[in-house]
């Protein structure tokens, strides 16, 4: 177990493709970090840099106390798990997880040990004399993790590990991992572009994009506190949604102008948004935050926003409902499958103005609010 430290990183390809710039990132001791993004971000050439697969242009990285820019893979005591699995398809399972302890001249006995403690924890004991070809994907994926794990390495890393596996297996090896890494409380760097798995698994979670991190923290201080536009429309399913405007300023209030529709702003939102006012903004909503007139979770609330149903999605005791306003065609509300809706039909949607942001033009605009937090 160990401390990982990039400081400074940067990664530039032939053609001057910068894929990663000055990342600057400390993974505490047995902490659990997932690198998320878009393809193309830079996560898994960062992961790589750590690993010491990439050589990094500039920057040092540290592993515990010893910086490994100039350490070789093997030597780095860290363990990969691939997106492939990458087994060996003529070995056994237990020659697959044998295979590093045999490199490194461990004794057969303590080889032994390590495998068949490694198979139980994993709970594939039965497969040990099996071959690659036999086992299913998931099974695979535990062979793979299981070869880690016998290397007891100071830090894990995974490069979208559960990319190949169906959505169900999915959510059993996300439930797995978390139980194994409590079990084994091993530092853990985990790279994804599947921002659910991000959410679930991370202690923290670090938002990537175009080689730069956008934001880190715990998944929810990020899913409820967007630093960004960016950062709050890749967190969350269904993506957050966007309405452009102006603010208005109506006696002592801000309000957001959306045209078809005027929005009041609480008293803590509009606080330090009077420069803003006249000015276009982006009206952040979650669709969870959106609901229909009656639902009791808007009890007090005031602002409504007309709009049409154009698709209902139902999902159980939820239904996403895709809605359009006159400006604003793509819009989603979750709310209560209770609800006798249909497509086509007109509807009033509530918004919880707790859980509104208010960003900056741009793909990129600030998190006003989030902005206002930091410098205070």
């Amino acid at each position: 177990m160990a401390e990982v430290t990039l400081t400074g990183v940067t990664k530039v390809f032939p053609g001057d493709v910068v894929a990663v710039k000055n990342v600057d990132l400390n993974i505490r001791d047995r902490e659990f970090i997932v690198l998320v993004g878009p393809s193309g971000c830079g996560k898994s050439t960062t992961l790589r840099m750590i690993a010491g697969l990439e050589e990094i242009t500039e920057g040092r990285i540290s592993i515990g106390q010893r910086v490994v820019n100039d350490v070789p893979p093997k030597d780095r005591d860290i363990a990969m798990v691939f997106q492939n699995y990458a087994l060996y398809p003529h070995m056994t399972v237990y020659k697959n997880m044998a295979f590093a302890l045999k490199l490194r001249k461990y004794d057969r006995k303590e080889i032994d040990a390590r495998v068949r403690e490694a198979a139980k924890v994993l709970g594939i004991q039965m497969l040990l004399e099996r071959k690659p070809k036999a086992l299913s994907g998931g099974q695979r994926q535990r062979v793979a993790v299981g070869r880690a794990i016998v290397r007891q390495p100071a830090a894990f890393l995974f490069d979208e590990p559960l990319s190949n596996l169906d959505a169900k297996l999915r959510v059993e090896m996300r439930a797995e991992l978390k139980r194994l890494h409590r079990q084994l409380e091993t530092t853990t760097i985990y790279v994804t572009h599947d921002q659910e798995e991000a959410m679930t698994l991370g202690d923290r979670i670090v938002v990537m994009k175009e080689g730069v991190i956008h934001q880190r923290g715990a998944p929810l201080e990020v899913y409820d506190h967007p630093a960004n536009r960016f950062v709050a429309g890749f967190v969350g399913t269904p993506p957050m949604n966007f309405l452009g405007g102006t603010l208005a300023a109506e006696d002592s209030s801000v309000l957001f102008d959306g045209q078809s529709f005027r929005i009041r702003l609480s008293g803590e939102q509009a606080e330090g948004l009077g420069a803003w006012v006249g000015r276009p903004v982006i009206l952040g909503v979650r669709p969870e935050a959106m609901g229909t007139v009656g639902e009791g979770r808007f009890a007090g609330q005031d602002n409504v926003m007309p709009a049409q149903i154009s698709v209902v999605e139902p999902l159980g005791e939820k239904m996403d409902l895709y809605v359009s306003t006159p400006q604003h065609p793509d819009l989603v509300a979750r709310v209560d499958a209770s609800r006798d809706l249909a497509a086509g039909q007109n509807v009033s949607l509530h918004l919880d103005m707790r859980k509104v942001h208010v960003f900056e033009p741009g793909d990129d605009g600030a998190n006003l609010g989030t902005a206002r937090a930091a410098a205070g």
